[in-house]
């Protein structure tokens, strides 16, 4: 679709692209997309959480040339921004995860290739854009090697290993829906004996495949040994305890994401933004600490650095621009992301990402907090 998409020019903030994206997919597939797990209490309280959160801006600084570029994974990126993993972008939008890729591109930020896309790794690959792949741990071993190869040799900067999936939260919309994908929607990275068969009983059909497909014995020795024979960064997507984070560091893990999976599988949990300042302190600078769970503007992309973040992953705001306007409008949605989060880095008094650090934040249970100082009485 063009860049001049009806009504995206006029989509100023993700929300706006939201109601675009609204309006052309689908009832069912947006349920599918904007949905969570059980009384979907974890998906609010994601955003609760980061509304709650305060930053605290320094004043008197020269920001007249503010810069937002960083590093990930020894690639430049244009700011601490990535494309979440998510499943079947051909549900919203023909060119999946192609279009996706291509916007990525543009944009100058990484897309992390799901398991379960709709286009091959190795298809993606050629479009240009710098890629991660997230593996889901699959009971077929073979096939889950084949991936980790594919990745190395698709010339991926990550390995994203998730690791809150033992099965499929129990998301109830797609239950009601009786949700499935719908023909001609597949997981190209998978072999034909491990595609999704829509004639299944009641229920959502997703979350009966992945459960054939996902093994739920992953554990630690697994990630020593995937540490062991890859040669990719491993990123253990998925964390939100310190002790976890510190075991994943202590494993060789290059990067942890906090992460509650955008709400969708443990209902309940908590924020994932309420548990990034503790991984931080737990890990220090052994490894990157990225996060996602609820990121809706560049504010919220300036609040998760402030508490220890190295950068976000974005997933729903991307999918709903691509559903709304196609490549065109999952580009407009990086975009405008990055356009906020530069207004909001320099109004905070920061010239560059790595100052963003420095900042404080009031916490909601107004406290003080430092990436750097941790927690101080305010």
């Amino acid at each position: 679709m063009p860049d001049g998409a009806p009504g995206l020019a006029d989509a100023l903030t993700v929300a706006d692209v939201a109601e675009l994206a609204r309006r052309r997919i689908p009832e069912h597939v947006r349920d599918f997309i904007d949905g969570g797990a059980g009384a979907e209490l974890t998906l609010a309280g994601n955003r609760a959480a980061l509304d709650s959160h305060r930053i605290v801006p320094r004043a008197l600084r020269d920001v007249s040339a503010v810069t937002t570029g960083t590093t990930l994974f020894g690639r430049e990126a244009s700011a601490p921004l990535a494309v979440a993993p998510i499943a079947y972008h051909q549900l919203v939008d023909e060119e999946a995860e192609l279009a996706t890729a291509r916007a990525a591109r543009d944009a100058g930020v990484p897309l992390c290739v799901s398991t379960l896309s709709s286009r091959s790794i190795e298809a993606i690959a050629a479009e240009g854009a710098a890629l991660w792949f997230q593996l889901y741990w699959l009971r077929e071993e073979r096939t889950r090697d084949g991936l980790v190869h594919r990745a190395e040799e698709a010339g991926c900067d990550a390995l994203v290993v998730t690791v809150d999936v033992p099965w499929m939260g129990r998301r109830l919309r797609d239950v009601r829906n009786d949700f499935a994908v719908g023909p001609g929607v597949v997981a190209a990275n998978l072999p034909a004996a491990d595609q999704y068969d829509a004639v299944r009983p009641s229920g959502s059909a997703v979350a009966q495949h992945t459960a054939d497909l996902f093994s739920p014995s992953l554990n630690w020795r697994d990630i020593e040994a995937l540490r062991a024979r890859t040669r990719l960064p491993l990123v253990l997507k998925g964390i939100l305890d310190a002790d976890d984070a510190r075991r994943a560091a202590d494993c060789g893990a290059d990067g942890i994401v906090v992460s509650n999976h955008g709400g969708r599988q443990l209902d309940g949990v908590a924020a994932s933004v309420d548990c990034l300042a503790d991984v931080r302190a737990a890990v220090g600078e052994r490894c990157a600490v990225l996060f996602d769970s609820g990121v809706r503007s560049g504010v919220d992309v300036l609040k998760a650095l402030a508490l220890g973040a190295d950068a976000v992953l974005v997933g729903r705001p991307v999918l709903w621009g691509l559903g709304a306007a196609g490549e065109a409008g999952a580009r407009h949605t990086l975009e405008l992301l990055k356009k906020e989060f530069r207004d909001a880095l320099g109004l905070a008094g920061c010239a560059e990402v790595a100052q963003a650090r420095d900042l404080r934040t009031l916490s909601p249970t107004v406290r003080t907090t430092s990436a750097e100082g941790g927690d101080r009485n305010g």
